[in-house]
């Protein structure tokens, strides 16, 4: 026979006893209903203890919430008592949640947000790297924010920032997956390359590939090279993408570094372009290794790839490389090399790649 269990009524609310087997809520915030049983529960005498146990929570919460929503009354003898109302003790709640949560730093961190706003804009930078430079100059002391904090401003649009001048949060990936013929194999592969080259302590090691602008075999491309200790990009204007073009720009920067060719280059890695079909033959004469990638897999050149998209902050596709003048071109390669980066501790790749530079020469 199953015994039948009891339950009490308060003004209309039915509850069950206090010694209900409901789980206990953990840091739950009262809700309106909460309040109305504890006024109910209150109006009829019932202890802390019962109170707690009915809604599921510690009596020191249900004394406090009595305290906090207490009115004092006039008795009809003039004296005064005081006495719960839910919804004084819900409004009171409401209010306290407003002034929840960190405050805004804008007043004291103000110069930091307009140098934010300022690098961004105009120079190009990312949110972190304007905070990691501003940190590490230590250019306003403690009134700063922290990364996550400045995209926080953007998306409340507090500050003169909005998304769509951050090019990296506003890519879509729309590209559909295509099944891909095979495509011939050039060289060395990628496998065969010094492990050095793999865990970027050592300087010297290279990637290499072309930009195009408009798809037109007249028109000019940018041969990129990105050096992955130091991320270090050279940017030159080839005449087109044919190995004889890209054959006359690696011959010119050989005569740049001449002796110290080999030591600066130890290893260049490509993609299997047929552009690059001669790279081997252009360095045969000093120790510089070539080495291609597997085929579709850029991003086993993902250094030069990354930065190839910063390339294109100023040189979009469509646009002809052949429009493009040589002070442009002069411009974007010193912004990339000047861009302060988190994984170089927020130095620049200038610095680090003349750092490595003097350690040559001693």
């Amino acid at each position: 026979m199953i015994k039948s269990t009891k339950t009490q009524s308060y003004g209309g609310l039915s509850m069950v006893p206090s010694k209900s087997t409901t789980n206990k809520r953990t840091f739950k915030h009262l809700t309106e209903y909460d309040r109305g049983i504890i006024y109910v529960m209150h109006k009829h005498g019932k202890s802390l203890q019962a109170i707690a146990d009915e809604i599921g929570c510690h009596k020191s919460t249900i004394s406090r919430e009595l305290k906090r929503g207490s009115v004092k009354q006039m008795k009809t003898d003039g004296t005064y008592h005081e006495v719960y109302f839910p919804d004084a003790g819900q409004r009171i709640y409401e209010e306290n949640r407003k002034n929840c949560g960190a405050k805004l730093k804008l007043d004291t961190a103000i110069d930091f947000i307009q140098y934010v706003e300022n690098k961004i804009l105009e120079d190009k930078w990312s949110p972190d790297v304007a905070w990691g430079y501003a940190k590490r100059h230590n250019l306003f002391g403690d009134n700063m924010v922290c990364t996550k904090t400045i995209y926080n401003y953007i998306e409340q649009g507090l500050i003169a920032v909005k998304n769509i001048d951050l090019p990296m949060k506003m890519r879509l990936n729309t590209k559909t997956k295509r099944v891909r013929k095979n495509k011939r194999k050039l060289g060395l592969s990628i496998d065969e390359r010094p492990m050095e080259a793999l865990d970027r302590q050592e300087f010297g090691h290279w990637e290499i590939d072309t930009v195009i602008g408009k798809k037109n075999k007249n028109d000019h491309v940018l041969l990129t090279l990105t050096e992955r200790k130091t991320r270090q990009e050279f940017i030159f204007r080839a005449l087109g993408k044919t190995s004889e073009a890209i054959n006359c720009v690696m011959e010119q920067l050989r005569e740049k570094y001449t002796t110290n060719f080999d030591k600066i280059f130890k290893t260049i890695t490509s993609d299997n372009g047929s552009e690059f079909a001669d790279l081997p033959l252009i360095v045969k004469e000093v120790n510089t290794g070539i080495y291609y990638t597997h085929p579709y897999s850029s991003f086993e050149r993902g250094t030069n790839e990354r930065t190839n998209g910063l390339i294109r902050r100023f040189i979009p596709k469509g646009k002809a490389i052949s429009s493009v003048s040589d002070k442009t071109i002069q411009y974007v390669q010193n912004w990339c090399n000047n861009l302060p980066r988190k994984i170089l501790g927020y130095r620049t790749p200038e610095e680090c790649f003349q750092e490595e530079l003097l350690c040559l020469s001693t």
